[in-house]
């Protein structure tokens, strides 16, 4: 990244503390009277010595006065900056974390399978905290310290300005270096945020993966992982603290150089003139004073870049192009009549997955989707709340392309049901109502419940339906969660209900009492059936034999098995399969 882009970068993020243009003007303010006593405590030592030597004893006895007001200024001076500047930053980084999170809400299905959980999370977690570093106290080391080095160089081109132009001889080469280590650390920023990304994934499979791990032995495989990883992360970490500490010794080596040709130019009678002791001793105090802000302001490089880094990676992800969303029509209670026209479908990184699909499905019917791993199935279903958009050809719904409705409208048709389950690190209840659901009455979650055979396990939790479940439902067998996420979908009440192999979990005597209840909820619905057991797929209006992404065969489950084909030796393979949860 350039150094305009890196101006460019943080003028962006600066431009989020607009709504607190008052506190930030209020912390200038603070900072600029903190600067206003440093040069007065040299102004004081001139103050003092010539007091001494002048002996005038009403100046001494104003002196011990004149310190208490200095470092009461100070201390007025340094609380507003900190506090003022501190709340507009805490805010910055408030508003750009929760307008990340929201983004990552309205982004596109593909962005999920180019970028893994642990580096999305990386950039709301880690990226975001290094954000707040250049935002929080690298913003108020910047404008404490560079006020003061500004408010010590007035007073010292006011003292002698002849003298004071030598300090600025070092100000290239220190600004060529500033610059060279900018860069480095960037750089190295970036890289840091890359091998974080990569512990935050290791990490995230191991948890989600843990019973895989323990299961095959891969205890040693991901300790070497996670090591590799880690190792990584601290060679980077390692490099900018080199960086780091080469960068400010050298600076302040220039500033010593500076310093001692101003001290010996100073002790030559023809520079300073005819000046008092205490002038001579201030303007060399003011000069000493320097050191310490510009010390810090170097100091500073190192979080304003990794604070660079950070948003530029932060502004990608917000930059990323959201789901689109050009519908106009807000529709209401759909009739359920779906249409597929000469659809084609392709992933970015695969050849076409469906090809040429033309299907007409009515309202209310049971259509089974059936096949081998990978003919396209799933994607023939997510292609109807849009997770991914179809060209050429299109979907129809109720007569109307799907892209003519909002997505809010268009999805609160559809219920899915899908072999993971997803449920949250929450209640019962708040699992089964969720989202648009939270409003839904006690009495109404229960009936759901009931209707999916899941109010019986539940009220025999410890706080029945208040019971929190544990992330992904972690407490529950898989049934259990099946049940629960049936339940949801009765909830919802949705004209058109996915079922993408919703008994895959079940035992048999849970899967007779939940298949009883999906014939329930299925009534009066259009209903699209994913490579579900024998008892759904014979009651199916319609049967869709699938592979390599067409539909080779359809007709009803007795006219399918007497045809001979796909779908008859698909049907007379269960038969031989000792499990009963085949999937055909």
């Amino acid at each position: 990244m350039s150094s305009s882009t890196g101006i460019q970068v943080y003028k962006r993020l600066l431009k989020y503390t607009r709504a607190y243009w008052v506190a930030f003007a209020l912390g200038l303010l603070g900072f600029f009277i903190n600067a206003q006593t440093e040069w007065a405590a040299a102004q004081l030592v001139k103050f003092i010595i010539n007091a001494i030597q002048n002996k005038d004893q009403h100046a001494k006895d104003w002196f011990p006065f004149l310190i208490v007001i200095i470092f009461l200024f100070r201390g007025i001076g340094t609380f507003m900056g900190n506090y003022f500047l501190s709340l507009v930053a805490r805010n910055v980084v408030y508003h750009l974390r929760t307008e990340l999170f929201n983004k990552l809400l309205t982004l596109p299905s593909h962005f999920f399978l180019h970028n893994s959980p642990g580096h999305i999370s990386a950039k709301l977690i880690y990226d975001v905290e290094q954000v707040t570093g250049a935002a929080t106290d690298a913003l108020k080391t910047l404008v404490r310290e560079g006020a003061v080095v500004a408010g010590l160089l007035v007073y010292l081109f006011w003292t002698n300005w002849r003298l004071s132009l030598s300090l600025l001889l070092i100000g290239p080469l220190a600004a060529l270096m500033v610059r060279t280590a900018s860069k480095r650390f960037r750089k190295l920023s970036h890289r840091i945020q890359n091998t974080m990304g990569d512990v935050s994934h290791t990490v995230n499979e191991v948890i989600n993966g843990y019973s895989v791990v323990k299961s095959y032995g891969g205890e040693a495989f991901e300790k070497a992982r996670f090591e590799k990883a880690s190792m990584e992360n601290l060679r980077q970490s390692m490099k900018m603290v080199v960086t780091a500490s080469l960068n400010t010794p050298l600076v302040q080596l220039l500033m010593a150089v500076s310093m001692s040709f101003v001290v010996y130019m100073a002790l030559q009678p023809h520079i300073l003139g005819d000046v008092s002791a205490g002038e001579f001793v201030a303007y060399i105090t003011a000069a000493g004073l320097l050191s310490k802000p510009v010390r810090a302001l170097t100091d500073i490089n190192e979080k304003i870049q990794r604070g660079i880094a950070a948003a530029e990676s932060v502004f990608t992800m917000l930059d990323v192009p959201g789901e689109t969303d050009s519908g106009k029509t807000v529709m209401g209670r759909s009739r359920g009549e779906l249409e597929y026209r000469g659809l084609t479908f392709s992933y970015p990184e695969t050849g076409p997955v469906l090809t040429n699909i033309d299907l007409h499905i009515q309202p209310g019917q049971t259509v089974a989707l059936v096949g081998r791993s990978g003919s396209g199935k799933s994607t023939m279903v997510n292609l109807l709340p849009r997770f991914y958009d179809c060209d050429p050809g299109r979907i129809l719904l109720d007569g109307r392309p799907l892209q003519d409705y909002t997505l809010d409208s268009l999805r609160r048709q559809i219920s899915i049901v899908n072999q993971k389950v997803m449920l949250f690190d929450t209640t019962i209840a708040e699992n089964i109502a969720y989202g648009s659901l939270s409003g839904a009455s006690q009495t109404d979650i229960e009936a759901a419940a009931l209707a999916a055979y899941a109010h019986e396990f539940i009220i025999k939790l410890p706080d029945g339906y208040r019971t929190r479940i544990g992330q992904d439902g972690a407490q529950l067998s898989g049934g259990q969660r099946q049940r629960l996420a049936i339940a949801r979908a009765i909830l919802k009440d949705a004209p058109i209900l996915i079922l993408d192999e919703a008994t895959s979990a079940l035992d048999n005597e849970s899967e007779f009492y939940i298949q009883s209840a999906l014939e329930t909820v299925m009534k009066n619905r259009t209903t699209l059936v994913i490579a579900h057991r024998l008892s759904t797929i014979e009651k199916a209006d319609l049967i869709l034999v699938m592979e390599n992404g067409q539909i080779v065969e359809s007709g009803a489950h007795a006219d399918l098995l007497a045809r001979g084909g796909v779908y008859a030796q698909l049907h007379s393979r269960q038969f031989v399969e000792e499990d009963d949860g085949f999937r055909v």
